[in-house]
């Protein structure tokens, strides 16, 4: 039985335009390429042939996890996500106690975090640390550099 996948209901709809875009898009580009190859002549010694058909092989293999995630998939209801103490779908306001910056990340499934948009994987150290804890809560987080002291100072959503 594959894991579990959590997603959100955007979550679930990029992951879906992604496979739609690899099976409606990149599928036929790929099958037009081995196409070509076909018509030089002799596969047995093609390389643009094999290249083809390695690409067609990764193309697959991406399409099936896509597809294995999707049959696995348990959407995050964001209405029923309580604010008491950190979860995931929690947006959490840190202070460094060290250098006193605050920060806020939302923490979200792996597969839609972009720390850009201050989203974090609930698998990171920092959210893993996070986890369970209250408004106030001191919190000693081991990071690869050392260890992080964090206050927490909101819980929203």
């Amino acid at each position: 039985m594959s894991e579990v996948t959590y997603l959100t209901k955007e979550g679930l709809k990029k992951l879906r335009e992604a496979l739609d875009h690899l099976m409606k898009v990149e599928r036929p580009a790929i099958s037009k390429q081995i196409g070509e190859a076909i018509e030089k002549g002799d596969i047995s010694e093609n390389a643009e042939y094999d290249a083809a058909k390695d690409a067609q092989g990764m193309l697959e293999a991406k399409m099936a996890v896509i597809q294995g995630k999707l049959a696995n998939v348990r959407i995050l209801d964001e209405s029923k996500i309580d604010t008491s103490q950190v979860q995931i779908l929690n947006k959490v306001t840190i202070k460094n106690k060290k250098n006193d910056a605050t920060m806020q990340y939302t923490l979200v499934p792996e597969s839609e975090a972009n720390v850009k948009q201050g989203k974090i994987s609930v698998e990171t150290p920092i959210a893993k640390g996070l986890m369970g804890k209250k408004v106030g809560d001191l919190v000693e987080i081991k990071i690869p550099s050392g260890v992080l002291s964090l206050e927490i100072i909101e819980i929203s959503i």
